[in-house]
């Protein structure tokens, strides 16, 4: 069952969301810190209470889920230069590590993408890292493509050098 979370959720959210922190730690420990994760409980609340940024949870039981996708409806119909379209962002699709293969995350990408539909979006955006292939090979096989790359330098190897 794919539902919008509630608070309820939290804790549950919570679980899942150290899991997927700590694959970016692992990627990335120069940017993220292992065994944190990226909202508090409270942010989670007011999250959950924002009609804007709807957060979707798969769950069997209606107690442990299973994973979750936070998203963002992001208008563009006031911009000068582009042409005027609603997006829905995935800012973050987790499948739990206990149910990764069962396809779980397909299911919720599905879901975004009817829900996208269902507020008139042109079009669903994601940030994937580039530490975590495993993520951009399973949105590479939803059938999503690069749109933009963001780049970095790093500026501790000026003095490696």
């Amino acid at each position: 069952m794919i539902r919008r979370a509630v608070e309820k959720d939290i804790p549950e959210l919570g679980r899942i969301l150290f899991q997927v922190n700590n694959v970016h730690a692992q990627g990335r420990p120069d940017l993220f810190l292992m065994d944190h994760k990226k909202y508090t409980d409270q942010e989670l609340a007011d999250l959950l209470g924002d009609p804007g940024r709807p957060v979707f949870v798969l769950t069997e039981d209606d107690h442990k889920l299973k994973g979750y996708a936070f998203c963002m409806i992001e208008d563009y119909r006031d911009g000068t230069n582009m042409v005027p379209r609603r997006t829905v962002y995935i800012d973050d699709i987790c499948v739990d590590q206990v149910c990764r293969g069962q396809h779980v995350g397909q299911q919720l990408y599905a879901y975004v993408c009817d829900y996208a539909r269902s507020v008139g979006a042109y079009n669903i955006t994601l940030n994937v890292w580039s530490c975590n292939p495993g993520a951009q090979a399973f949105y590479q096989s939803m059938g999503l493509v690069p749109y933009k790359v963001g780049m970095e330098y790093i500026l501790d190897q000026d003095q490696e050098k």
